[in-house]
């Protein structure tokens, strides 16, 4: 344990983990404008106003709380403790406007620059994918970031329904297109699935994206995937999103776009081991639908998800404090 007074998740063996009040991880929860010497904040984004086919990850923050509880505070294989390594609290949910488009990234952006001015790393739990957009904007306002994105599909889409810029398949094109992204520094792990056209590959690969589909994911095995993805992104700062349909749907049926012929978990695990190292700036988890899955078992694994990931963002925290 540290010297430091760090917050600390309710133990299981001293309250069931089924009691209590739900927070990320059984963490305190912190109001944003209390969050004074917080290193990363947790937060939701309960909006799913991007997504164009089955909707429902507006409810994925609510019921992946209640799903963290089933995380314990140590990670099994690296033995890491993120909250003895960095000041970690659920800071609430994110002020959005389901009957608005526009007004929710205002809100998003605002939201995530505020948390961003005081020094927090986010790590978001969505929410659909658009959701990532309004949070790059508040972290590549003053430099590109690189990103490590793990999904089935690219995201960079031009448009929905004659030309409708903003869904939850075009946020990368747009944060790439607005200077939020490098684009020889993205790295999309795992796409596959049938498609309208092959635009978004084309565009994609033009702009120096580095695509990685399926079958040669699986060909290299995640040890090597990640190794390709250090170098794509280096040691710049970096962002990291994972849409839960990167995940075979045998593993994760509650989303919104469910493909076929998906990593098992334990694959996805592997790789988001391979993010030690990474500067990580912020991350999210999206596309949790709980509508498709009441049995909570795909909200469970997005939260051991964010849990792979935090414990490289509280490293990368604890490394910087030694520098």
């Amino acid at each position: 344990m540290p010297s430091h007074d760090y917050n600390q998740p309710v133990s299981g063996l001293v309250t069931p983990r089924f009691g209590g009040i739900a927070t990320f991880f059984r963490l305190p929860h912190v109001a944003p404008a209390d969050a004074a010497n917080i290193d990363i904040g947790i937060v939701g984004i309960p909006w799913d106003g991007g997504t164009t086919n089955r909707p429902g990850p507006r409810h994925a923050p609510r019921q992946m709380r209640d799903q963290s509880s089933m995380v314990r505070r140590m990670h099994q294989t690296s033995r890491v403790v993120p909250y003895a390594l960095a000041n970690v609290a659920d800071l609430g949910d994110c002020s959005v406007n389901p009957a608005s488009v526009d007004d929710t990234l205002k809100r998003v952006e605002g939201h995530f620059a505020a948390l961003v001015a005081k020094g927090i790393r986010p790590l978001s739990a969505g929410g659909d994918h658009l959701c990532s957009l309004p949070v790059l904007r508040a972290l590549g306002k003053k430099k590109p970031l690189g990103m490590i994105h793990f999904d089935a599909h690219t995201d960079l889409y031009d448009g929905y329904f004659g030309g409708f810029k903003y869904t939850h398949g075009t946020p990368f094109r747009r944060a790439i297109e607005e200077g939020l992204l490098d684009p020889k520094r993205v790295i999309q792990i795992g796409l596959r699935g049938s498609m309208y056209d092959n635009d978004d590959f084309e565009w994609g690969e033009k702009m120096g994206v580095r695509l990685m589909r399926i079958e040669e994911a699986m060909d290299l095995g995640p040890a090597k995937v990640m190794e390709i993805a250090r170098k794509v992104v280096g040691d710049g700062e970096t962002y990291v999103s994972f849409d839960i349909d990167m995940l075979d749907p045998v593993y994760a049926p509650g989303t919104g776009t469910p493909e076929i012929g998906g990593f098992t978990t334990f694959q996805a695990q592997q790789m988001l081991r391979g993010l030690k190292g990474v500067n990580i700036v912020g991350a999210d988890v999206v596309e949790v639908s709980p509508p498709f899955d009441p049995s909570g078992l795909t909200a469970y694994a997005g939260t051991v998800m964010m849990f792979e990931i935090l414990c490289h963002m509280a490293e990368r925290v604890a490394a910087s404090r030694v520098r």
